[in-house]
């Protein structure tokens, strides 16, 4: 996992003699004989797809890569964290959820520079969602009961007991969405809620966003994805949800993770339908002894407060035209966590959370 390895500042960099060292800790004995890029998809980092042939002993057919984009680098650091996916995969810790296996995880902290080489999930028939691709039902109970062991597995003094995860940051607000163009993504939004379509950025980001991210360092602390939209997960065999790109990972409140993924991951009509019923799923699937397990009202009061994060960050993208994200993923995220906002009342729900402002 830790091989010493020179980072590539391109593709055509990793040799073959590079890639058997890479491969070596999950596939010894093969030895690689040819690699070639089988597809670039470059975003907010470098991404790409790398079609292997081998001397021998057999590995994977293709392997994906990922690594820091120095045109986003700044980006990455203020919202995410350079080194954060890196230094979970290299730490050993488990990970009892459905997620990408990594070969190799390289830090270059010099250079401001990371690269992975990960499972290529095509191999096992997966299947990448996004906001147009919403998952049912049953799909989405999947995915609860995953971040249910996910958090139940580091709750409260769990976490603390693995030292491998110390530099695990907390979950806080940071700087830089108040500049985000708000009524460009209202005006693609006529049909929002009144309550979303008064919104002014400074109300959104002081009065909505950071109160409830603040929350996030109070009561039982967990390992979080962070960053587990839609657009991060995928399906196997149909029904299995997978989690990806976990550069955001944290330690916080549960209600992050389980809010960000719900309300964005189902329909309006299947969330307002199946949501009571998901929520009980996800508290019984934690695993916690009695005297730890947060009752059906804390978890209720959690989730209606977390639409504030995503309302935030979708509204913020849809904003920003075609910069970060495809306009019918942002605007159908946006519209989601828009109507959750008016639905599940957040604004009332920080007020009872008293999320510290």
């Amino acid at each position: 996992m830790t091989a010493d390895l020179p980072i590539p500042t391109d593709w055509a960099q990793l040799t073959p003699a590079w890639m058997t060292t890479a491969l070596a800790g999950h596939f010894p004995g093969a030895r690689v004989a040819a690699v070639t890029v089988a597809l670039r998809d470059d975003g907010t980092n470098r991404r790409a797809r790398l079609a292997l042939t081998y001397d021998g002993a057999p590995g994977p057919r293709s392997v994906f890569v990922k690594a820091a984009d120095p045109a986003h680098r700044e980006l990455i650091k203020l919202t995410s964290g350079m080194f954060h996916e890196p230094n979970l995969f290299r730490s050993g810790a488990a990970l009892p959820i459905e997620h990408p296996a990594v070969y190799t995880a390289l830090i270059d902290p010099e250079r401001e520079d990371f690269l992975l080489v990960m499972e290529d999930l095509t191999e096992r028939g997966a299947d990448p969602r996004d906001a147009t691709r919403p998952l049912t039902v049953d799909q989405a109970a999947d995915g609860v009961r995953a971040l249910a062991r996910l958090h139940g597995h580091y709750w409260g003094a769990r976490l603390d007991a693995h030292p491998e995860l110390s530099w695990l940051e907390p979950f806080v607000p940071w700087n830089g969405m108040e500049i985000a163009p708000l009524q460009a993504a209202l005006d693609r939004l006529p049909d929002a809620p009144p309550a979303v379509l008064d919104l002014t950025i400074g109300r959104l980001i002081d009065d909505i966003w950071k109160p409830y991210i603040a929350s996030l360092t109070t009561g039982p602390q967990t390992l979080l994805h962070g960053d587990a939209h839609i657009g991060n997960t995928y399906l196997l065999d149909g029904a299995r949800v997978g989690f990806l790109d976990w550069q955001v990972a944290r330690r916080g409140s549960w209600s992050l993770d389980l809010g960000y993924f719900l309300q964005g991951a189902l329909t309006i009509a299947d969330r307002r339908a199946a949501e009571a019923g998901l929520l009980a799923e996800y508290r019984a699937a934690l695993g916690l002894p009695a005297a730890e397990l947060p009752s059906a009202s804390e978890i209720e009061a959690g989730y209606r407060a977390s639409v504030a994060h995503g309302l935030t960050l979708w509204l913020c993208t849809a904003s920003a035209g075609e910069l970060w994200q495809r306009p019918d993923i942002a605007l159908a995220l946006a519209e989601r966590y828009a109507t959750a906002y008016a639905d599940l009342d957040t604004a009332g729900a920080l007020r009872e959370l008293g999320a510290p402002r």
